[in-house]
């Protein structure tokens, strides 16, 4: 990935929902173009870190084996910017197993209390091992909860 969106992972339940968080900063590349002089996290890359966070809770619920992948925007709602300095809350749930290799989930992205997005989403589960090695994965997600691994 060439932007890793999620900076901590919060909490993960076996029923799918998981929780994180997203710290903007400024040295982030894409502020840089999005806007120049008022710099704001662009709403599809807020729209990301919950897809990723929906490929971690696959991840950690499959003991590393799977990986989600985004196919299908349902709906998506933007509320409002996220800015340098904000720490944007994320929260997602799994709706619906809609056969063996496909999610439906449910995001929501907030900074101090306020909606900035929230989405309806659905996509693909597949082998993690076709796209990354699995223990780093395990590595990278014991780093994200600090070692909780919940």
């Amino acid at each position: 990935m060439r932007f890793l969106l999620v900076d901590r992972v919060l909490s993960w339940e076996h029923d799918g929902a998981i929780r994180g968080i997203k710290c903007v900063a400024m040295s982030e590349d894409f502020l840089a173009y999005h806007f120049p002089g008022n710099p704001i996290m662009p709403g599809a890359l807020l729209l990301e870190a919950m897809v990723q966070l929906a490929g971690w809770g696959e991840a950690v619920g499959s003991e590393f084996r799977r990986w989600f992948l985004l196919d299908k925007v349902r709906r998506c709602g933007f509320y409002g910017f996220a800015l340098p300095g904000d720490t944007v809350e994320l929260e997602v749930s799994r709706l619906e197993d809609m056969s063996a290799g496909r999610r439906v989930f449910r995001g929501i992205g907030t900074v101090g209390g306020s909606r900035r997005v929230a989405a309806e989403f659905e996509g693909e589960v597949v082998d993690l091992a076709e796209l990354e090695d699995p223990e780093a994965q395990r590595q990278a997600f014991a780093r994200l909860t600090r070692g909780g691994g919940f």
